[in-house]
């Protein structure tokens, strides 16, 4: 899979020198592709309506940004989640090296078909927190560290350990993950992109138009969601609520197909091919000096955000992230400059900074 290497298999000690004395020449391996078929993966089209968090879906994947949805049971969250991949940019022979590296050490085999597929992974809410973030007595590769240079879906986020969750802060910043033992220390890459799905209460029916919540009063669907602290909510740059569908919706879906994976994905490498071009990395990771660099706005721009941080009560944290949101969603309109209405679709889509 590597380029620039000629591997001669052979089954034998024997047979190598055969080869070295010109008796057998072995011919090279011909080297597979390892590029995953992106039509492989579920389709967009299947999912009726929805339209803002298909939206959400198309920036979260253009720039690399952390998603979080809220929404009722059965509202379409992990139907979404699950075809993340299939409109992703695939792994560059660098990131595939990393990825392939970290699976080695985890003892997983080798994925030879998925080779430069960007890694999905998706713990269940009843993980141990070493399965999650790495560790044992010989510490190794968790979950986060798995997931590097992809996507960790968590569903069910609030029902994880809080500790656990917590503990995600550190690579979630630096894209990497420190696990300190009382004989070593061993830190593993933890570059992910993560997607989160919640339900808005225990029960999930909160603010439901179309089935009123059985048991959970407005206080207790506010605990519910503050399950999920500020710091980490900070850290999350598109959040939106994913409300549950009328059934004259979900009719129409049956005789009109959405719009599909394989046209959102173009727009999707276009616009990370702008980020390449322009600062060599995705949106999401750029630091405060290419923010200065390349989100720069015009005074009526700027009106607007201060006018977004007043209202909402934004953090430094949360500032940075939509001017990154915002420099991704006007990268899919091929846009040189951040316009108003490419920064007012990023406040936006600040939801849960909005519940306080």
């Amino acid at each position: 899979m590597v380029s620039g290497l000629a591997v001669y298999p052979v089954d034998h000690l024997l047979t190598v020198s055969a080869h070295l004395n010109g008796r057998q020449p072995i011919n090279a391996a011909i080297a597979g592709s390892g590029r995953s078929n992106p039509e492989s993966f579920p389709d967009l089209a299947d999912v009726s309506g929805q339209g803002q968090a298909r939206r959400a879906l198309e920036v979260a994947a253009a720039g690399r940004h952390n998603l979080l949805m809220m929404g009722p049971p059965g509202s379409g969250k992990s139907m979404l989640a699950s075809r993340l991949p299939g409109i992703l940019p695939p792994l560059d022979e660098n990131e595939a090296l990393h990825s392939a590296a970290i699976r080695s050490v985890a003892g997983q085999p080798f994925d030879g078909p998925n080779w430069r597929q960007r890694p999905f992974r998706a713990p269940h809410h009843t993980a141990s927190g070493v399965a999650l973030v790495g560790g044992g007595s010989g510490p190794r590769p968790g979950e986060v560290s798995l997931a590097h240079n992809g996507v960790l879906f968590l569903d069910e986020l609030p029902e994880f350990d809080s500790g656990v969750l917590e503990v995600l802060r550190q690579p979630l910043e630096t894209g990497r993950i420190l696990i300190s033992r009382a004989a070593r220390q061993a830190e593993f890459p933890a570059d992910f992109q993560l997607v989160a799905a919640m339900n808005p209460c225990r029960c999930g029916y909160a603010n439901d138009p179309v089935r009123a919540c059985a048991s959970c009063s407005q206080d207790k669907a506010s605990r519910y969601q503050r399950r999920i602290s500020g710091p980490l909510r900070d850290r999350i740059d598109i959040q939106i609520e994913v409300p549950g569908l009328p059934h004259q919706d979900l009719l129409r879906g049956l005789d009109r197909k959405s719009e599909n994976s394989a046209s959102v994905r173009q727009r999707v490498l276009a616009a990370w091919q702008r980020q390449q071009n322009r600062q060599g990395s995705a949106n999401a990771r750029l630091g405060q000096n290419d923010i200065k660099q390349h989100c720069a706005l015009s005074q009526a721009g700027r009106d607007l955000l201060v006018t977004a941080i007043e209202k909402l009560g934004l953090s430094a944290r949360a500032f940075h992230r939509i001017l990154r949101v915002a420099r991704t969603v006007a990268d899919l309109d091929a846009s040189d400059r951040i316009m108003n209405h490419h920064l007012t679709e990023a406040i936006g889509y600040r939801r849960l900074d909005r519940l306080d």
